[in-house]
């Protein structure tokens, strides 16, 4: 069977009947395109949209039947060997990511009962261990305190700093929220999730102060939770306020600019304020699957990761047993 047509029946597929997201989606297209990049011509690229049209001709002679054990061998050994014009070569967790469309891809073949190799004969490399970084609480406060909250943005970054350490959200789901969500009453308000998964996060009294104190000084009534008071103006038919509401590239824009200005002696992001966020919990005893539950972590695993980083009961054992 023709290959592109497959592969873009799969992807309809994700969105209509999996109801998986639109970055996840497009994330997909360009892996198993580079796919069929090296089906087609033994080569890896990235095609754009001016030659997009010259690739999906060099796509059309690729059938499911070139994909073999050996043609994957052969393309795992290509993305291992393959580096940018600078030398930068593709990190495991990328090659990865890469596998990990075409075994969906795979699958989704195999359940229309079309002959292809079967995914669990292609087996994921072993991805480096990752170095999480996360701040003690004296950083994090010293932190929370760097924003001017004379201001309206200052009150904003604030807000969002507070948000960040006391829900451990991730900041794709910062930016989504609008104020019409938040329950200050009950300290809390749902999020849908990486993967689509719902889940309840809530609020510290700090959270829940500031984010008052932000929303009581916003003199309109647009739903995004957090704008922005610069740039661009908005756009006359904007009524939902779309236009201004903060994008996640300038969250993490701010929160490198309070690191720099705290003189942290490391550099954190939004997502290191999410490791802060579950090593905070876990130093201070709580249980791991409470944990997994506040994060939206689909596997208990990998929230396991943060035991290895704070472990309350070996540091109880080191201070006991270890000479002074």
């Amino acid at each position: 069977m023709n290959l592109p047509t497959l592969v873009d029946q799969f992807l309809e597929h994700l969105e209509i009947e999996r109801n998986v997201s639109h970055l996840t989606i497009r994330n997909y297209r360009h892996y198993l395109n580079r796919f069929m990049d090296f089906l087609s011509s033994g080569s890896l690229s990235s095609p754009d949209r001016e030659d997009h049209d010259a690739h999906r001709i060099q796509w059309q002679k690729v059938t499911t039947s070139h994909i073999t054990l050996e043609s994957i061998r052969q393309y795992r050994l290509f993305l291992s060997r393959y580096a940018y014009e600078k030398g930068i070569t593709l990190k495991r967790i990328t090659q990865n990511y890469h596998l990990i469309a075409l075994r969906s891809f795979l699958k989704y073949c195999i359940k229309r009962d079309i002959p292809v190799v079967s995914p669990d004969r292609i087996d994921l490399p072993k991805a480096e261990s990752r170095s999480l970084k996360f701040l003690g609480r004296d950083d994090v406060e010293r932190l929370l305190s760097m924003p001017e909250i004379g201001k309206p943005d200052g009150l904003r970054d604030k807000a969002i700093l507070e948000t960040l350490f006391s829900t451990g959200l991730r900041v794709s789901e910062l930016v989504k929220l609008n104020r019409d969500q938040i329950n200050f009453d009950r300290k809390e308000f749902g999020v849908i999730g990486k993967g689509r998964r719902p889940r309840v996060v809530f609020l510290s009294d700090s959270a829940v102060r500031w984010l008052s104190r932000y929303m009581e000084n916003r003199t309109d009534m647009l739903p995004p939770l957090f704008i922005r008071y610069g740039g661009k103006k908005p756009k006359d038919n904007d009524r939902f306020g779309e236009s201004l509401r903060l994008s996640a590239r300038s969250v993490e824009r701010s929160v490198e600019k309070y690191v720099k200005k705290a003189k942290l002696s490391m550099k954190i992001t939004p997502h290191g304020l999410r490791h802060s966020f579950a090593t905070d919990l876990l130093s201070a005893g709580a249980d791991l699957r409470a944990i997994q539950e506040m994060l939206g972590h689909k596997n208990i695993s990998t929230t396991q990761i943060y035991t290895h980083i704070t472990n309350p009961q070996l540091k109880k054992v080191h201070e006991r047993f270890h000479r002074q």
